[in-house]
């Protein structure tokens, strides 16, 4: 019983060097993932896009249960509890999520329903799992995830400060708070599209600011992932030296 899970188990993860069944597995996924797409670039369904829609969401779930039963396998240790751990990981909310869509097709369209067509985007995060280079880069972002969190505390720190400084300053150019945060955002990631712009002299000060604040902060996290990518790919070539 046991052998015939843990054989489940090496099909479906990305094959290993001489595992044929596991890389036409690895095959058939991706290219379901990126036929699951098309309805994404269409504006009405069509019966051809409705049938592989269906076909390519039971080949999700097939995928999804059979992870999901495997995941004791793919936690490391044989407990109900690494069901739960599995299912609530991000790769596995991910699968669920790209599923759902398939609800769509059989329950008459509503406003919420109709929504459910966008989760059809999740299918492309599937692709991190058959992608070595998307492995790579999440295993890179999960050994710096700590110092990225520190980034982005300090990213939204100044954001509402710059909002607030802004809005006080110059309260006739927002309606509300909220539209102060969306010039702060787009102030500083130096993009600026030009809706919203302060007038007064300190406004614009602190806009000046907020764009220079805003390439320190656009260099931090390049900087940090760069650096551990080229770490990785390193390890990586001296485990293959060896």
């Amino acid at each position: 019983m046991y052998d015939f899970k843990r054989r489940i188990y090496e099909v479906i993860e990305v094959s290993s060097i001489g595992d044929i069944s596991s890389r036409a597995y690895d095959r058939l996924m991706t290219t379901a993932i990126i036929v699951g797409l098309l309805p994404l670039t269409v504006k009405e369904m069509n019966n051809y896009l409705v049938a592989i829609d269906i076909f390519v969401s039971i080949l999700f779930i097939f995928d999804y249960a059979a992870r999901v039963y495997t995941a004791d396998y793919k936690m490391g240790y044989q407990n109900y509890r690494a069901y739960i751990a599995y299912i609530f990981t991000p790769l596995a909310i991910f699968d669920f999520l790209s599923i759902i869509p398939i609800i769509y097709i059989f329950v008459p369209v509503s406003g919420f329903i109709s929504l459910l067509r966008l989760f059809r985007v999740f299918r492309m995060l599937k692709l991190v799992r058959y992608s070595k280079t998307m492995i790579i880069i999440r295993n890179v972002i999960r050994k710096v995830k700590s110092q990225l969190m520190a980034v982005l505390f300090l990213i939204i720190i100044y954001i509402f400060g710059a909002a607030m400084l802004i809005f006080q300053l110059e309260p006739n150019l927002f309606n509300n708070f909220f539209d102060a945060l969306y010039w702060a955002t787009i102030s500083i990631t130096t993009i600026g599209y030009g809706d919203i712009y302060p007038v007064t002299t300190v406004g614009r000060l602190i806009t000046m600011i907020s764009a220079l604040v805003g390439m320190a902060v656009i260099a931090l996290p390049t900087g940090i992932i760069t650096a551990a990518y080229m770490a990785e790919i390193t390890k990586k070539k001296s485990k293959y030296e060896l």
